[in-house]
């Protein structure tokens, strides 16, 4: 890749590759919470007229979980959808990574509570926080862990319950974030359809979305976040193409961190693509965090806008600030 390229701040970390044997995602599971909050109701609530979400955000509606829709009860139920669709059991899941920022508390690890609700909890289990980003990190470290021999078969489960760390009368996070959990089951494959991550980290800017300690809400400076996504990530997109062998041209859809349909709409265009399908479930789901990655797969599979081993870009990004993406082959 041509370093000379590269925004100022922004660094595509080199990744490699074994020969042989790779991975694929098996099968995907979503859980969407049941209370649908429509943007009347979100308004209402951060002193703001419903056209102003709209415009600025791009969002109609979103779910927030009830009491009893847990990140590990949401994780364990878009969990078991994955399972279910490739024909795995729990005796399969030799690992259970958990992509989330919001468990209640840092202990007890949120991803063996997961593979305890599974039936598998003599399996490897461990949490990931790359917030945004983490399906994307988690998805990586499951294809690593395949193609290494350490494990036959990782489920990779993003769960959020962002609702908990952000006030309803705050405009600036309140009628964004959302609730929800997807989750993919990699399994070994003769030929890869997991291609090599395109990761990094500007931790310099770590300051733009805060949980400041003691305050258990989040922070977030929009503008400045708006401006990074859009202005300095365009190389980790065409550097995830490149590792994949392809170029934008080949893909048959983008699928970015549901941050925000502005966003979405700038990087759609900056990856140069006219025929490619671009996940815009942030109108109907909110800001997932970790979870709207594989969310946004899921609905974009159900409503048939993608088929069976199309490439397709995933890409994270956010607090931390971290971001990754690849290519995979849809299940």
């Amino acid at each position: 890749m041509d370093q000379g390229r590269e925004p100022k701040g922004v660094a595509v970390a080199a990744s490699g590759r074994s020969a042989g044997a790779g991975a694929r995602i098996g099968g995907l599971g979503a859980y969407r919470p049941e209370t649908v909050v429509v943007n009347e109701q979100a308004a209402a609530c951060a002193g703001v007229g419903t056209d102003w979400i709209s415009r600025r955000v791009g969002i109609e509606e979103r779910r927030h979980a009830g009491a009893t829709e847990t990140v590990v009860a949401m994780a364990v139920a878009a969990g078991k959808n994955a399972l279910a669709e490739c024909g795995a059991t729990a005796d399969d899941v030799d690992a259970v990574i958990l992509a989330t920022c919001s468990l209640p508390s840092p202990m007890p690890n949120g991803a063996a509570s997961v593979a305890s609700g599974l039936g598998c909890g003599a399996s490897a289990a461990f949490d990931l926080n790359a917030a945004c980003s983490g399906f994307c990190h988690a998805l990586a470290v499951a294809d690593a862990l395949i193609r290494a021999g350490t494990a036959r078969g990782v489920l990779v489960v993003a769960s959020e319950r962002m609702t908990d760390w952000v006030t309803a009368e705050d405009r600036d996070t309140g009628p964004i974030f959302a609730d929800g959990a997807a989750a993919a089951f990699v399994v070994p494959s003769a030929e890869p359809a997991i291609f090599p991550v395109a990761w990094g980290s500007g931790g310099t800017q770590a300051d733009l979305i805060t949980i400041p300690h003691g305050t258990g809400r989040m922070e977030m400076q929009g503008r400045k976040v708006f401006r990074w996504a859009t202005t300095a990530l365009d190389p980790v997109i065409r550097a995830a193409c490149e590792r994949a062998g392809l170029t934008p041209v080949d893909l048959r859809a983008f699928v970015p961190h549901q941050a925000n349909l502005r966003i979405i709409e700038v990087l759609s265009r900056s990856v140069d693509a006219p025929e490619l399908v671009t996940a815009d479930d942030v109108v109907h789901a909110g800001n997932t965090c970790a979870a709207s990655v594989p969310l946004a797969l899921h609905a974009l599979r159900a409503a048939r806008r993608v088929s069976c081993g199309d490439p397709v870009l995933l890409f994270g990004f956010g607090a931390g600030l971290t971001y990754a993406a690849q290519v995979v082959l849809c299940p």
